[in-house]
């Protein structure tokens, strides 16, 4: 085969002068930020980003097309989103005393909470590893964001939590419940103790709320300081990206200052409402994601070198003996999961798994045993690879 000679790409005059005029005026801490990559998965076994795998119910899907079919989509949505905040509070049973703000997905919502509290001198503090989200949008809002390890089994240091509170004063705590990417409840009396040494706003982000067996929705007034955010993304409808925020009026109230206007659009306006209607096939489905949670750990747990972790979200976090080369070897078969090695070194050797359905949870671990096979026998690699 002859080779093909790879020409460099042209260098124009005015390319220099492009890149300092980008380097005096974006930020310096903005250029440092590196893009959040969203991988391309047609095709593919997606079991990266803690999606519910199945489909809408064929009844929903129908109602569903009707009430999108009749959107005037020539106008602006409801800029306060009423029908969605109706619903919201009918199918979460909120008390009538609670504020409820809506928007673009939760992560609009941690922008907007990031921003409100934001000044040259303010502090975002919350655990680590935990949501990306929050360091981002602490770096973006000039907020000097602060991380607190967990311990070694991936619960919270509330002795570091509280001396990191009492030495850094923060304006805004997020707190993860539970947690991503560890995928663990941290302890209720832990919280407790943060709420009330923390002299700012603390942020329960339960994104996670469909899997776990504890929440501080039905709690939120007890605290003059907290603020619930959910999202509609992991029970089922990533797609349409909503998010909520539950706290007193007075807490609400200053958020929504700050609220673009249109945040959510009029699609998601139509459907969402329809599709809170459909909670009891969204409960099974949530059902089924536990049930097949407890059969991938415990399979993912047999392989010898590997160790995973307590868990109440959709997915499974497992430590590997090389999440390199596991991580290479699902790509290979097409199936998407997140290598988290080198994220924190508490993460060092983790795979983040999303749960999928059956077939594709199937398909994971068959790829995995196989690949286990091939490391130790050679004879056992050459009929993998003829078979295939």
């Amino acid at each position: 085969m002859t080779a093909v000679a790879t020409i460099p790409p042209v260098r124009e005059p005015q390319d220099d002068a492009r890149r300092a005029r980008i380097a005096a005026t974006i930020r310096a801490d903005v250029r440092a930020l590196a893009h959040y990559p969203v991988a391309l998965a047609e095709g593919w076994i997606k079991l990266d980003a803690m999606e519910n795998p199945y489909p809408l119910p064929e009844n929903a899907r129908q109602a569903l097309a009707a009430a999108i079919a009749a959107v005037p989509i020539n106008r602006y949505p409801d800029g306060d989103a009423h029908a969605v905040r109706r619903a919201l509070r009918e199918s979460l049973g909120l008390d009538e005393r609670c504020a409820l703000m809506i928007g673009n997905g939760s992560d609009e919502l941690i922008q907007i909470l990031t921003a409100a509290v934001a000044a040259p001198a303010s502090v975002v503090l919350a655990p680590e590893p935990s949501f990306v989200m929050y360091r981002r949008n602490a770096v973006v809002a000039h907020a000097r964001y602060v991380g607190v390890p967990l311990a070694a089994d991936f619960g919270l240091d509330v002795d570091a939590m509280l001396a990191a509170i009492e030495r850094e004063r923060p304006a805004l705590v997020w707190l993860a419940f539970p947690n991503n990417p560890t995928g663990n409840l941290f302890d209720v009396a832990g919280i407790e103790r943060i709420i009330r040494a923390a002299p700012g706003l603390v942020a329960i982000d339960e994104a996670y709320y469909a899997f776990a067996d504890a929440s501080f929705l039905s709690r939120v007034l007890d605290f003059q300081n907290v603020v619930v955010v959910r999202t509609v993304s992991k029970i089922g409808m990533a797609g349409l990206r909503l998010g909520y925020a539950v706290g007193h009026p007075d807490w609400i109230g200053e958020f929504e200052k700050i609220r673009p206007p249109y945040n959510v659009n009029s699609l998601t306006q139509a459907a969402v409402p329809l599709l809170l209607a459909h909670a009891d096939d969204f409960a099974r489905q949530a059902a089924a994601i536990r049930s097949e949670r407890k059969r991938v750990d415990r399979a993912l747990a047999t392989l010898p070198g590997v160790q995973t972790f307590a868990t109440q979200t959709n997915f499974v976090l497992a430590r590997v003996p090389d999440a390199a080369a596991w991580h290479q070897t699902l790509r290979n078969a097409k199936i998407l999961v997140k290598n988290l090695d080198g994220w924190h070194p508490l993460l060092a050797g983790c795979l983040r798994i999303t749960v999928g359905t059956p077939a594709e949870n199937d398909a994971l671990l068959a790829t995995l045993a196989q690949a286990y096979q091939a490391q130790q026998s050679p004879h056992a690699a050459t009929n993998v690879k003829e078979r295939a």
